[in-house]
């Protein structure tokens, strides 16, 4: 566990607006060959991906907080622009926090990050097991101590019995908390074996969870969820049509109980 700097904020508003997004680092995808006719884009820049970023930071800017998967710390793939920071100024985000996961060096910064209008008092990273290294889990503690709200992003491995270890600790991370987000890009469907574990250890529950967000040109599986816990009452669920990564972005309004206005 690393903890990070945080910057408490102004208090928690009664209604949120969320956003959960595999960005793709940046990259359009609108075919299924593109990912070999332009799979260069991984490891070299290209002259489309900073206009493409605007676009995305242009969206997400009527969110209040969102998670954001598949960043590029700034490397030589994307111009060495530290692109959570990028989206946060370009949005209008005063806070934003990010968490690399698979540092390569200039070649590539693999990380995931948070965009925010509230500061969070508390900031931890989190190493997800699994045999592959490079996942983690990025948690945030808005509000204050003992009125808060817990904020978990993730981006959990392809395997099926990775992915139930990573859900195992992320469990033990949010049992405690009364008032908890989770949200990502999960690789697995909302039925799946493991996310209906999850859900039922850390007391979670995705609703409208039939919400397909991949592959953008044609979505046929939902991958990407936003999980809260009851007493967080959803006022509406949906996937934006917006085709500027190989996923479309998930969306949730939330209205906050009285105990979190601080």
């Amino acid at each position: 566990m690393t903890a990070i700097a945080a910057d408490p904020g102004p208090g928690l508003p009664p209604r949120l607006r969320l956003m959960s997004y595999n960005i793709q680092a940046g990259m359009e995808t609108r075919f299924y060959y593109q990912y070999f006719t332009r799979g260069w884009r991984h490891v070299l820049p290209d002259a489309g991906r900073l206009p493409n970023l605007q676009r995305i930071a242009d969206l997400m800017s009527g969110y209040d907080l969102v998670g954001l998967q598949e960043l590029d710390g700034g490397s030589l793939r994307s111009g060495f622009v530290e692109q959570t920071r990028f989206l946060a100024e370009q949005g209008g985000f005063p806070h934003w926090y990010q968490q690399t996961n698979r540092p390569l060096g200039r070649l590539a910064q693999h990380a995931n990050g948070v965009l925010s209008h509230f500061g969070a008092y508390q900031v931890t990273e989190h190493r997800l097991p699994g045999p592959v290294p490079g996942r983690g889990a990025l948690v945030l503690h808005l509000g204050a101590p003992g009125a808060e709200l817990v904020v978990v992003l993730l981006h959990l491995a392809l395997g099926q019995r990775a992915r139930l270890r990573q859900l195992a600790f992320v469990a033990g991370l949010v049992a405690e908390a009364e008032h908890v987000i989770v949200m990502g890009d999960m690789n697995c469907h909302a039925d799946s074996p493991e996310l209906r574990y999850f859900c039922a250890e850390a007391g979670l529950s995705e609703p409208h969870h039939d919400q397909p967000t991949y592959p953008s040109w044609r979505p046929q599986r939902n991958i990407d969820h936003i999980l809260v816990s009851p007493h967080l009452a959803v006022e509406s669920v949906g996937v934006l049509d917006a085709p500027l990564s190989d996923h479309l972005p998930l969306t949730m309004a939330i209205r906050l109980p009285a105990a979190l206005r601080v």
